[in-house]
């Protein structure tokens, strides 16, 4: 049986999937407070939604309390992050043979508050920071799901374990989509809560696009997209007591484009600046483990690899995709360069199978139950 994920992204699933006040409840993470396994902690997004449900729950009056402000400081924060923009889904996302399109806007599911790398805006996209992101649609042959382009404020969305229950790994997610659009669900935040719940703090990343379809991107893969996971490895450790994380314990995970991402950043970092301005730069941007998934990338001549400086790494794909050969190749280059490395290649998947429940009966579904055991055989998630 395939590892099981708490929301579903099949495009059944997007029938009657919004609430009475119009928000999308599609991979909707639960509430702590209420007791629920799978949990994660209010998002303090569209809290009108929730805050007449949170003063009818059987707390205290002082939890409450503190519920609400955490709600606000949260908001404070996500007000640099403006909501994304609707947009009608375009022709290169749709498949005649696919699923119907739902008849609602595309929105991105419910997701604790993003946080942006650089408070200022990105190296570069200052001017920009402020502008919307776009969502819209993708219609493949058997799934529909939302995506993510327009991308100018670089974030990370925290996953974080209940309290308690922290391993002290945290992985950064990069999604894919061709460094055109970002697969945020199946391949973040769906990735993301399943992390969480399992004790390993999980971080989805808004990288910048180079080919965003917005049109006309200023931005190149091994610069811009480099620098946004470079800050996010550099940020997460300069919070990791606040957020129960292992300084030595940060990988990043990234899926067809964003394991090109994934693979740039394990093989292209520095051990920080001690005389930055800037505190989190003073950091290092060296993952401590990186697992490229049917990563792009591959033909890139770039890569510095050697024993003690490039981290282990964990590689998989189907092997009814392009990838077999070229990652099969890439493993060979990391044992003989010394790098521990593990590679699975799945009999059926394809390009592109994230993280979906209603594929149980794939071997291939189980991936991230072997990259958590993975983790453990590395050492990350001994408490």
């Amino acid at each position: 049986m395939g590892t099981r994920f708490p929301n579903r992204l099949h495009a059944s699933s997007y029938k009657n999937a919004r609430n009475r006040h119009g928000v999308n409840l599609i991979n909707a993470p639960g509430i702590l407070i209420a007791g629920r396994s799978d949990c994660q902690p209010i998002p303090a997004l569209y809290p009108a939604a929730w805050r007449g449900n949170l003063m009818r729950m059987p707390l205290s009056p002082l939890l409450r309390l503190a519920v609400l402000v955490v709600a606000c400081v949260s908001l404070t924060y996500a007000a640099e992050l403006p909501a994304a923009r609707p947009v009608k889904i375009l022709p290169m996302n749709s498949d005649p043979k696919g699923p119907p399109i739902p008849a609602y806007d595309p929105v991105e599911s419910i997701h604790p508050d993003s946080i942006p790398l650089w408070p200022a805006g990105a190296p570069g996209s200052e001017a920009r920071r402020s502008e919307p992101e776009s969502v819209s649609w993708r219609q493949e042959p058997d799934i529909v799901f939302p995506i993510i382009f327009n991308i100018h404020q670089p974030s990370i969305t925290p996953f974080l374990p209940a309290p308690g229950t922290a391993t002290g790994a945290a992985v950064i997610i990069a999604p894919g989509g061709g460094h055109w659009q970002l697969t945020i669900d199946r391949e973040g935040y769906d990735l993301g809560r399943w992390l969480a719940a399992r004790g390993i703090a999980a971080f989805v990343l808004k990288y910048r696009l180079a080919r965003d379809i917005a049109g006309n991107s200023p931005y190149k893969i091994e610069i811009d997209a480099l620098a946004d996971a470079q800050r996010a490895i550099r940020l997460i450790r300069s919070r990791a007591t606040e957020w129960n994380i292992k300084t030595d314990r940060i990988g990043i995970l990234g899926f067809s484009a964003g394991g090109e991402v994934a693979l740039l950043a394990a093989t292209h970092h520095d051990t920080g600046r001690p005389a930055a301005a800037d505190p989190v730069e003073r950091l290092s941007s060296r993952p401590d483990f990186f697992a490229p998934i049917y990563p792009g990338g591959l033909q890139r001549t770039d890569f510095k690899i050697s024993k003690g400086n490039t981290p282990p790494a964990f590689l998989a794909c189907a092997f009814d995709d392009r990838m077999p050969e070229q990652l099969a190749t890439f493993f060979i280059i990391l044992r003989q360069a010394g790098v521990n490395a593990e590679l699975h290649i799945y009999n059926r998947g394809g390009h592109g199978f994230g993280v979906r429940e209603d594929r149980p009966d794939l071997a291939v579904s189980s991936w991230p139950t072997r990259f958590v055991e993975w983790l453990g055989d590395q050492g990350m998630l001994k408490k």
